[in-house]
Order: structure tokens, then C-alpha cells, then sequence
């Protein structure tokens, strides 16, 4: 059973509370007020639930063909269609670059509307998201034949695009690369082989656009020595240019979505950027990719509730273990009534609407950081996109993923079963915590890269955000009943951090020990400061929306918040006990 309705209120709520009007603000989002944002998510939604979301079961269970003689990927039956309706909607170029035929919209909206896709089919809404990150690219890096070669077709979903960096041998490490790239012409000859490529080959769009990292000849070792190129499946003639999809990954979930392996064999291909300096261009790619992977763990986790919920409505199951609340008139009681289920339930609910605020504010200051006219608006936002955006991929997909575990659960043995789709959800969704790097590497570069930077700007920029709303708490006692709490968490994630930092200059495998609980913990406190914006904008309003919203932040404070003592308390236990063990003690037999 597939059950989901659009969160359009939960999507409007934030974009209010985190300030899509400065975004709307700006000159070039200026067709994009609040209300036209909305009006493109109800057309997403309807657009999702009628055609996206109908496929997804039938294209798991069919899964994807592929032609060892060709390479050739055949995708279930209806994507081709679907993708073509998309094209013909203009939803796949919505947030173009104008000049190159987009709808030159917001991110903050391609965000929302990627989280309606990924919640309906996240195994088809995978390939318009990579393309877009592949525009990211070149509008940031690619020259200006690059840009009119590559951008009007990308856009207008003609070509879809990839990311191709992993190999056989190397993973999160690129610096093992091993992909040559060699001078010919104008261009480059490509030889080697690339794994895990997601959307590397299909048969949705005319032509695929791989971005691939290789080193050149006279390349040094190391990241340093890696340059970063566009390579399409065919040239400009329309020849075939010598990559070639050499077979499919079986994986746990996502099996409408092609992972392939892709042989580049003197492929012709073109630099974007400078030598050797590829892992710029990646991470431009990277950034955004891994803020939509924490939206796709966002968006998994929003049907699974929503299924589970609408399973416990009419499922019958013991009875309440208070009298007053047994049903005389049947032999059991709703599940409702007993304490676990609405535990579970709302676990899923509190944190998923903390974890939407949360991808929403990202998303709302990467606009700003790229688009605002004020220098200091841009730097502000830019400090505070970069802090945020490793939580939201590794503490979304990480939560998102429990809470997916957590509608099973409330579906008991139903749960477990095909019948009410949970059990796809849950494998499509587990990737996530893999992919784009892994959440341990989010953790290490939140810990290692953006704490530090720029002397300390960015967790400064966020406390003084958090700080700014704890005082507004002094002046009201029911925010403050919200915002002492988020007082008392910063305080103790102040304190960690420092602890942290001193003794990360004298042992840095101490820091490797503890970064993920460290990530962890900061996420608590942004999603703490999130549901204490949420109880601001909801104080006086008699509606039963905003009457909710102050009952279910007093749920995450009470319920969730207490971890935060725990993972404190882990963090400064150090390494000592982990790295006790000799590799021979880990053996079991």
C-alpha cells in the first residue's frame, strides 16, 4: 500500500520561518515569490503522487536490463515516458541558469521539490538530481564553449549527467585514482575504470555527460594531482565515444536506479577548471549532491511515516493498559492507545519535521551565499551553508534511516512485508548513509575542515543565531520554556568543542575516534534551535497546526534532547578503549 501527501504546509512553514523572502529578495529570483513557490510544489506534488509514485513499486520489483553484446541499460517499464513528461513540463531545468534555457529558480525550491520526488520514486528522481549537480559545475567552473556545448542540453533534459570518482581500488580515497588522462588536440584521450557510476548508462535521454576525475601524464601523486573532466557518451558528430557501461551492481535497494561500471577507453573529454586542481570542481558537485542526498533520507522517511501512521489508524491489538481508553464495542483496541506506538510514531515526526527545517535553512543560505548583493549577507551564509550541510547529509540519513526502522517496527509483522512498501523504503534509503561520502567523512570534515575555518567564523556565525533566539526566550516564558533547554545544549556543545580542539592538537586519531558522536551532538542543537523557531512562529496562533507544532517540539525536547548527555559522554571517553584492541581480538571463532 503506497500512502503519501506532499508536506506543502510543513514546506511553507519553513520557508517562512527561515526567510525564503530575502531569497524571493533578490533580483534574479524575483519571479519566484512565496506564493509561486508554492504553486510549482502543489503542481510537483500532484505531479508526483499521480505518475512518480505508482511506478515505484512496479520498477523495483522489475528492476533494470542490461546487454553485455552493447552495454546498453534498459530502465523499468514507464520511466522513458515519465522522463519525457518531465522534460515537456520543464521540471528538469526549473533550476537552470536562465541564459542556457532554465527556469533560473531558487535552490531552496529545487530542494523541496527533489524531496516530493525522492519521497514518490527515489530511484528515478536520482538522475535529474545528479544532472543537476553536473550544472553546478559548469556554471561554476566550465568555459564559456563548455557552458553553450554542455548547459542548454543538460537543462532542458536532453542529456542527463554523472559523477564518475570512484574505482576499484579507491573510494573516499581519490587520491588513489588511477584514470589517465592524456593531451590530444584541443581535448583529452580517457582510459580507465570507473565503479558505482549512479544513472552511468540508460536510455532515458539521447546522451549521458560524465563528470570524471583522471590524472594527466606528469600528474603528481595524491589529490594534488588530479584534474577533473566532462566526457559524453557521444561527440558532437554523434559517434559513440568509446565509454561503455560494462555491468550492474546488485544492491540491496534502489534497483530502478543503474549503478553501473563504465570502461573509458581513450574516451575524448574536456577539462573544466585548471590542472590538477579536479577536486574543486568535484566538490562543487559534491556540495550539492550531498545536501540532496540528506533530503532523499529526509524524503524516505516522510512515507514511511506517513504509511505507518496510516496503519496504526485501523490496525487492532490488545488493549490499553488504561481502562478508560478500552473500546467496548470491539474485542481490541486501536494500536493509538498504547504508548510505544505514539513513541515510535512520534520520534519519526519530531524529527523529521527538525531534520526538513534544517535542509530548508541550508538550502535557503546557499542562495543567498551565491545570489545576495550584500558582501556580508553572501559571507554570513556562506559560512553557515558550509557548517551545515555535512550535518544535514550524515545526521538526516543517519535519523532518517532509524525512523524508516521505526515505521516498520509500528507495523509490526506487516512492516516487514512488501504489501505496505515500508521494507523498500527502508533499502532504498539506507544508501544513503554511504554515498557522496560516507557519514564518518562528514564528520571528519565538519571536525577537521569546517570548524576550524576561517578561524572559527562559521560556528560562531551559528552560535550567534542560536544565541540571538535564547535571548528573545528571557523576554517570553513560553518560548523560554524551549529555549533554556537550547541554552543548556549550547552551552555543553561549547564546551565539548573546546575540549575537543585542545586535545585534537595533541592526538589527531582522537578526533577520528569521537567525530561521528561529535556531529551527532552538534545536530541535536541545530535541530533544538530549529524547533525553537518553529515554537516562536506558532506562539498566539490559535490554528490546530500551530497548536501541534508547540506540543511536538515539547516531545523533542522531553524524548530527544536527553541523548545529547549521552553522546557527551561518549566523546570524552576518547579513543583509548577502541584502540586497545590488537586486529587478531576482533576475531570471534
Amino acid at each position: 500500500m503506497q500512502v503519501y501527501q506532499a508536506p506543502l504546509k510543513e514546506l511553507r512553514f519553513m520557508f517562512e520561518i527561515f526567510g525564503y523572502d530575502k531569497v524571493a529578495g533578490i533580483e534574479a529570483f524575483k519571479d519566484y515569490d512565496l506564493d509561486t513557490a508554492m504553486a510549482l510544489l502543489e503542481q510537483t506534488a500532484n505531479f508526483g503522487k499521480s505518475r512518480l509514485l505508482p511506478l515505484n513499486k512496479t520498477a523495483d520489483k522489475q528492476g533494470l536490463r542490461w546487454d553485455p553484446a552493447t552495454g546498453a541499460v534498459t530502465t523499468p517499464d514507464g520511466f522513458k515516458e515519465l522522463f519525457a513528461e518531465l522534460r515537456a513540463q520543464g521540471f528538469l531545468g526549473v533550476t537552470g541558469p536562465v541564459a542556457y534555457g532554465g527556469g533560473g529558480a531558487p535552490e531552496t525550491l529545487g530542494t523541496a521539490i527533489g524531496e516530493i520526488a525522492a519521497s514518490c520514486n527515489k530511484s528515478f528522481a536520482m538522475c535529474p538530481g545528479l544532472t543537476r549537480g553536473l550544472i553546478d559545475a559548469l556554471v561554476a567552473h566550465g568555459s564559456d564553449t563548455q557552458k553553450t556545448t554542455f548547459l542548454p542540453p543538460l537543462i532542458d533534459g536532453s542529456w542527463t549527467g554523472t559523477m564518475c570518482l570512484t574505482e576499484p581500488q579507491c573510494g573516499t580515497d581519490l587520491g588513489l585514482i588511477r584514470t589517465k588522462a592524456v593531451p590530444f588536440q584541443d581535448r583529452y584521450k580517457l582510459s580507465g575504470t570507473k565503479i558505482w557510476i549512479t544513472f552511468g548508462e540508460h536510455d532515458l535521454a539521447d546522451n549521458i555527460v560524465h563528470l570524471v576525475l583522471a590524472r594527466l601524464p606528469d600528474a603528481p601523486a595524491g589529490i594534488k594531482g588530479i584534474s577533473c573532466f566532462v566526457v559524453p557518451k557521444k561527440k558532437q558528430d554523434g559517434t559513440l565515444n568509446g565509454v561503455k557501461c560494462t555491468g550492474l551492481e546488485h544492491k540491496m535497494g534502489i534497483h530502478a536506479s543503474p549503478t553501473c561500471v563504465m570502461e573509458l577507453e581513450e574516451s575524448e573529454g574536456f577539462m573544466i577548471g585548471e590542472e590538477h586542481r579536479g577536486m574543486k570542481v568535484m566538490f562543487t558537485m559534491m556540495n550539492a549532491a550531498r545536501l540532496h542526498v540528506g533530503i532523499e533520507a529526509i524524503a524516505g522517511a516522510e512515507i514511511a511515516y506517513q504509511t505507518a501512521f496510516a496503519f496504526a489508524k485501523d490496525r487492532r491489538q490488545g488493549r490499553s493498559l488504561d481502562p478508560s481508553k478500552n473500546d467496548p464495542d470491539h474485542s481490541a483496541d486501536n494500536i493509538m492507545v498504547h504508548a510505544d506506538v505514539r513513541r515510535m510514531l512520534l520520534d519519526q515526526k519530531c524529527t523529521n519535521e527538525a531534520l526538513r527545517g534544517l535542509a530548508v535553512w541550508a538550502a535557503i543560505q546557499i542562495d543567498l551565499a551565491n545570489h545576495h548583493a550584500d558582501a556580508k549577507v553572501r559571507e554570513e551564509a556562506e559560512d553557515l551553508a558550509a557548517l551545515l550541510t555535512p550535518i544535514v547529509k550524515s545526521y538526516s540519513t543517519e535519523r532518517g534511516t532509524q525512523n524508516i526502522s521505526d515505521a516498520m517496527q509500528v507495523c509490526g509483522g506487516a512492516g516487514y512485508t512488501q504489501d505496505w512498501n515500508i521494507e523498500q523504503y527502508y533499502r532504498d534509503t539506507r544508501i544513503t548513509m554511504i554515498y557522496e561520502g560516507t557519514n564518518h567523512i562528514q564528520a571528519l570534515d565538519l571536525v577537521g575542515r569546517k570548524l576550524p575555518a576561517n578561524g572559527g567564523r562559521s560556528v560562531r556565525v551559528f552560535q550567534e543565531k542560536v544565541t540571538g533566539l535564547i535571548r528573545e526566550g528571557k523576554n517570553d516564558p513560553r518560548l523560554a520554556e524551549f529555549t533554556e533547554p537550547l541554552k543548556q545544549l549550547s552551552k555543553l556543545l561549547t564546551e565539548v568543542t573546546m575540549e575537543l580542539a585542545g586535545k585534537g592538537m595533541e592526538d589527531r586519531e582522537h578526533v577520528d575516534a569521537v567525530a561521528s558522536k561529535y556531529l551527532n551532538l552538534f545536530a541535536l542543537c541545530a535541530l533544538t534551535y530549529v524547533w525553537a523557531l518553529q515554537v516562536k512562529a506558532s506562539l498566539g496562533k490559535s490554528e490546530a497546526f500551530y497548536a501541534t507544532k508547540l506540543k511536538t517540539a515539547r516531545y523533542f525536547v522531553k524524548q530527544m534532547l536527553p541523548e545529547a548527555e549521552s553522546l557527551a559522554a561518549v566523546i570524552r571517553s576518547g579513543k583509548d578503549h577502541m584502540m586497545a584492541f590488537t586486529v587478531e581480538e576482533f576475531e570471534t571463532a
